[in-house]
């Protein structure tokens, strides 16, 4: 099944970039902890990548893949790699002024990232004679970072056409060099002792750099599979004016999202240290999200369009079907774990340096309320497709819509009467109200209808889930009072247990029928 190998090839990949990411941020943790500079770099890094998800993964995943998979299908390379020219000139002149835009109005439109961000002046020390504060590091970090907008949208351009090609290996792997390239920088640090405020913006630049490492990658691969782009003058044709009609929702849809997160980021920045927990939180339930939910997204969108291209119709139901049921197997038991022992996780990674215990709790807090919410967060990545594939962008921009919403109100309510982790709660409440209406929509269009199969192993996955949560909770709290500030000695405590809860969440499976040896010969042998 190629949409089993597609997502291995690419859960792999982002797997490893997201490995060399959680050593980013145990380095990060280390050396810049919680505090108001690592609050400043958050939100340097907050505003690329904001409005890359809303051109990438907006426009792009929702509009050009379709778009270009259906010149291929119908028209051949040719004509498709000319509408990717067209495509390429137009989003290179619009995320280019984006970007000229923000470096001149900065100092302003940072407000609306970081307006909480403290005006007094840090104590830099000697080695950094510049008196910022945590708002204007926040404003010369995202001056710095801000070009990487404009480099990973062409990427992700790029990365699509690969993508519809079938060709995973470049796309997956150019998230990879940002990590090893800010790894890098850690690596300079220990040598050159810089203070916290050089060091961020040593890893602001870092980005930026690797942005354009990453794009050199995917078009140096798309080149060898044969697909010729070329560099012209911006032109409103046929092909454009479809791809802004199908991406300008698409944009929006993912726009009303990330805004919306913005907002959020933005009344974290309220409470000192709060954008650093919610962060590092972030980034841990977005391991099995990018493994799982992005890669199974990536893969699942072209191979939808190309089935309904050629009129399968029933292909892509049952492409959807056993889609749910690869992203409930391998996202529920991850779940689980994130609910029943985020501090250790947290502590095991992260406590040290300039990371304190209180940091532990908080972040800990954080990751479990958006644990609640992950298998939505997956499903979401998972059920799009379906409308994308199909050209249309505008339901799950509604749906987008309504979510932010509410994530956006109770976020606020939330983080009023809890604390900053409301915050996590709201948008996993949101998650969740986004993926019953694209359900219920797909349900009533006739565009997805569960089989058998599927109801039938989604409670028993859902119980043998439960019963490794068990095991990893009561491993979790006897292991706990041995982690210490031994980096090698905590990865092993996590590695033993992660390691027994998936031994154990596989024979619980197994032994209910949440799947079966010839799947897996199936899988290996497809």
């Amino acid at each position: 099944m190629k949409l089993i190998k597609s997502t291995a090839i690419i859960g792999a990949l982002t797997l490893f970039s997201r490995v060399l990411g959680l050593v980013r941020d145990t380095l990060t943790a280390s050396f810049l902890g919680a505090g108001p500079i690592n609050d400043a770099l958050v939100t340097a890094y907050k505003i690329p990548n904001t409005f890359r998800r809303i051109f990438a993964e907006g426009a792009f995943n929702s509009a050009f893949v379709p778009l270009y998979a259906r010149r291929i299908e119908e028209e051949g390379e040719a004509a498709a790699d000319k509408f990717a020219s067209e495509a390429f000139a137009g989003l290179l002149v619009i995320v280019a002024a984006i970007v000229i835009v923000f470096e001149l109005t900065m100092p302003w439109t940072l407000n609306l990232f970081g307006a909480g961000l403290g005006r007094e002046a840090l104590n830099a020390g000697a080695e950094f004679p510049y008196n910022l504060s945590t708002y204007d590091l926040a404003v010369v970090g995202a001056q710095i970072t801000m070009p990487y907008l404009l480099l990973i949208s062409l990427t992700a351009m790029f990365s699509g056409i690969l993508n519809t090609r079938h060709r995973f290996v470049a796309a997956a792997f150019a998230p990879v060099l940002l990590n090893v390239i800010l790894i890098g920088i850690f690596a300079l640090m220990m040598k050159y002792q810089w203070s916290k405020q050089v060091l961020s913006l040593y890893l602001a630049l870092g980005m930026t750099v690797s942005g354009l490492f990453q794009l050199s990658l995917v078009v140096w691969a798309c080149r060898k599979a044969g697909v010729k782009i070329k560099l012209m003058r911006p032109r409103m044709t046929p092909g454009t004016k479809r791809l802004l009609t199908l991406g300008v929702p698409g944009m929006l849809a993912a726009g009303i999202t990330h805004i919306n997160i913005m907002v959020s980021h933005n009344i974290s920045t309220l409470q000192e240290g709060a954008p650093s927990w919610l962060n590092y939180a972030d980034r841990l339930y977005q391991l099995p999200l990018g493994i799982i939910g992005i890669a199974m997204g990536v893969a699942l969108l072209p191979a939808l369009s190309r089935r309904l291209r050629s009129g399968d119709e029933q292909g892509a139901k049952m492409s959807l079907n056993r889609a749910m049921e690869i992203a409930a197997f391998l996202t529920l038991p991850a779940a689980a774990a994130l609910v029943v022992m985020p501090e250790f996780l947290v502590g095991g990674l992260f406590e040290r340096g300039a990371f304190a215990a209180s940091d532990t709790q908080a972040t800990g807090m954080a990751l479990r309320m958006f644990a609640f919410g992950l298998p939505a967060f997956v499903l979401i990545k998972v059920l799009t497709p379906a409308f994308f594939a199909r050209e249309n962008t505008k339901t799950p921009m509604l749906y987008a819509g309504m979510s932010a919403i509410i994530n956006l109100v109770l976020g606020y309510i939330l983080f009023k009467t809890l604390g900053f982790w409301g915050l996590a709660v709201a948008t996993s409440f949101a998650g969740w109200v986004n993926v019953f209406f694209l359900t219920r929509t797909l349900l009533r269009n006739g565009n997805f209808a569960p089989d058998t199969r599927l109801l039938s192993r989604l409670p028993r996955i859902a119980l043998a889930s439960v019963l490794m949560g068990a095991a990893v909770w009561w491993l979790a709290q006897y292991f706990t009072p041995m982690l210490d500030h031994g980096l090698l000695k905590n990865y092993l405590l996590l590695g033993l247990v992660s390691g027994v809860g998936f031994v154990l969440y596989a024979l619980a499976a197994l032994g209910l029928g949440a799947y079966g040896l010839k799947d897996i010969r199936y899988a290996i042998g497809k």
